[in-house]
Parts: C-alpha cells; structure tokens; sequence
C-alpha cells in the first residue's frame, strides 16, 4: 500500500486553527454525553430505582443508535452538505438532553438517550467528512491527530466535571449542561464554519448508498484500518462503561476520585495524539499504527494478567499504555481510512462511525454481562479486542471481506 504521506497535502494554516477547535467540538458531543455521566451511574440507579448495571443500557443504547443513525447522515451530507444536518444535529441532541435531564424512570431516560445519539450522530461523522473535505493526506492525519488531543478533554475532563455537578447539583444537571453547550456549539458553528462539501454532490438513492457501503467495506483501503481503529474504541468503552462498578462499587473511590482517573487519560491521549502528529510526517501511517496497536495489546494483555492478584497499581500502568497506544492508533488509523475517499467523504465517515460505535456497544454490553467481576470482565474484553485489531492489521490488508 503506498504511503499516504506522499500523496498531495498541504500543511494545516494558522487560519485552519478556529475551524479545528469547533470540529473537536463536534466529534466531542458523543463522549460528552456519555462520560459527563459515568460518576453518576450509582446515583441515577438508586434514583430510579434500577441497578447500576441496568443503567448501563443508558450507554449501550446511545452507542447503538449513534452508530446506525449515521449510516443514514453521511449519505445526506454528501448530497445535501454539511451545514444543516450538523445544526439540525445539534437541535435534536438539544431537545434530547432536556428530556433526559427530566425522566423519572428508565425507559424515559432510555428515550432521552435515543433522542441524544440521533442529533449527536450528526454532529459526530460529519466532523470527520469536513475534516476530509478540508484537508488530504498527512495534512489529514495532522488535522485528526489534532482534533483527538482537543477532544481527549471530553472524555477525560467531562467525568470529573460531572462528578462535581453530581456532587452539588445532582445527576440532572449534568445534562442541562450538555444541552447548553449543544446550543453555544451550534451558534459557534454556524457562525464561523460554513459549508465545505464543494465536490460533486452525490444522489440520494437507497440501492447506490448500499452498493457505496459495500464497495467500502469490501475496499481494503477502509476495510482494515476502519475495523482496527472500531475494535480499539470498542476497548476503550468498555473500560468507561465498566469504571463506575470497578472504581465507585469495587474500590470504594468517590465520584470526584474517579473523574480525577478520567482527567489523566486525557492527558496521556493528548500526549499520545502530539506524538502521532509528528511520527505521521517522518514514519508515514503504517508503522506508528503497528506500533500503537502492539502498545494496546500489550497493555490489555497485562490487565488481563494482572487480575491473578487485582489491584489498583497494576490496572492504572496497564490502562497507560493502552491510552498511549490508542492515541497513536485512532487519529491515524482514520486518516488511513478516508483519505482515498473524497468524493464519498460523508458515506466513509458514516460507515466509519457505524462501525466504531457499533463495536463499542458490543464492549459496552460484554464488560457487563461477561463477570460480576468488573476487572475482571474488562480484562477479557479489551485484550481480546485489542489482540483481534493487532492481528487484523499485522496479517496486511488481503484479510478482510477476502480481498
């Protein structure tokens, strides 16, 4: 496969930094609204008189419906732009965050969830198509890479918030913040980005969207480096989903206590994704690939190991290099990804999302169901997912779909 360094790009202008941050934005929604709540897993169960586990499904169903929801977002971005479905994708994540901050029961919040993932889908896969329709190449590697770090701090920083917002306004704040961030971020959006698709639009036809994602799939091109980097995200959600019953139930830590766990993986992402901006430059895409993914297997493998005798020091080294090994892998493994596809950057970046949230829901819903254990069923998950990518992409790119 020829390096995608050589091909054109050009590098990322000081004037590109404004529309990068309000990208990050985008690809944040999703993780905002999910981590913001992890340290209240506990407390919303017990207040609407459910497990914790049960409240679990809250996660598993916003991952599952993000991630079909953008099958059918990327298609209409590709014939309609990119502008209204990400504002109408910020209206309906909105409305669907006020509903959730008012359930008084589980299917009522399950609803509000559905309602969440379906604007936050938009936002999500189409922050990935602008990106590919505002950059090529390394300067797309570059430009995710970036967008990873600023985005790390949804995840990593949003649990912390969260676990204050719990701890002095209760579990429903949380999600009259999200909704309030939705509306600055449409605003800001609308404002200073506008439309980007400037390429031939492409018609909106069921039969030729479903022949686009086949030929996709089937492409080793995005086959490969689309299945690795879903399986590592799968992993990673597992581990966020799986935190609350290993650090507030098991380990006794506070909310606050866990979302301070949560701010150092962000920065070990951050540092990661800088360091993958510039290996993408000198080394291509392939190697640092290869090598994040055997510092994820790596990790995950000594997780697993280490429930021999679980403790807590054991976890967190082996959580570190796992973190540090997906910060390399997923900005770059999605560059790998789209970068050959321009004029189907939206259906690229749907059945992208489609996969890595569809994958994560598989993780969300083993880490769970696999042991009362937590640690224990983590371990599982993440090594076996991290062990699949590392093998998928160490056997090259004949192995998927046969090709």
């Amino acid at each position: 496969m020829a390096d995608m360094t050589n091909t054109a790009s050009r590098d990322i202008p000081s004037s590109s930094v404004l529309p990068i941050a309000i990208l990050s934005v985008l690809a944040a929604m999703g993780t905002l609204a999910t981590n913001i709540l992890l340290p209240s897993l506990p407390q919303i169960a017990i207040s609407l008189n459910v497990t914790t586990a049960e409240v679990t499904s809250a996660i598993t169903v916003f991952l599952a419906v993000f991630g079909l929801g953008q099958l059918l977002v990327g298609p209409l971005s590709d014939r309609y732009g990119r502008r209204w479905p990400v504002l109408i994708g910020f209206a309906v994540f909105f409305a669907g965050s006020v509903w959730c901050g008012l359930a008084t029961d589980l299917p009522n919040l399950l609803i509000g969830r559905v309602v969440q993932a379906t604007g936050a889908c938009a936002t999500s896969v189409l922050s990935r198509a602008i990106a590919r329709d505002m950059f090529s190449g390394a300067a797309l590697a570059r430009a995710m890479a970036l967008i990873m770090i600023v985005m790390s701090a949804a995840p990593g920083f949003s649990p912390l918030l969260g676990g204050a917002l719990d701890h002095s306004l209760g579990w429903r704040a949380e999600f009259a913040l999200v909704a309030a961030f939705s509306a600055v971020s449409a605003v800001a959006y609308g404002i200073f980005l506008g439309e980007t698709h400037n390429s031939i639009r492409t018609p909106l036809n069921p039969v030729a969207i479903g022949k686009t994602y086949a030929v996709l799939i089937g492409d080793r091109r995005f086959g490969l480096p689309a299945t690795t980097s879903s399986l590592i995200i799968g992993g990673m959600f597992s581990m966020f989903s799986a935190a609350p019953r290993l650090f507030i139930e098991a380990l006794h830590f506070t909310p606050m206590q866990l979302g301070l766990f949560f701010v150092g993986t962000a920065f070990i992402v951050s540092a990661a994704g800088m360091l993958a901006t510039r290996l993408a430059p000198r080394y291509g895409l392939d190697g640092p690939i290869r090598a994040g993914l055997c510092a994820t297997a790596a990790g995950a493998t000594i997780l697993l190991i280490s429930m021999i005798s679980p403790t807590f020091l054991p976890f967190l080294g082996a959580m570190c290099v796992f973190l540090l090994g997906m910060g390399v892998v997923i900005p770059l493994a999605t560059a790998r990804a789209l970068s050959p596809f321009g004029e189907k950057a939206g259906a690229a970046s749907a059945l992208l999302g489609f996969l890595q949230m569809m994958i994560a829901a598989i993780g969300v819903w083993l880490a769970a169901t696999v042991s009362h254990e937590a640690m224990f069923a983590l371990g599982v998950v993440m090594s076996a997912f991290s062990l699949l990518a590392l093998g998928l992409y160490a056997r090259g790119p004949g192995v998927l779909m046969g090709v």
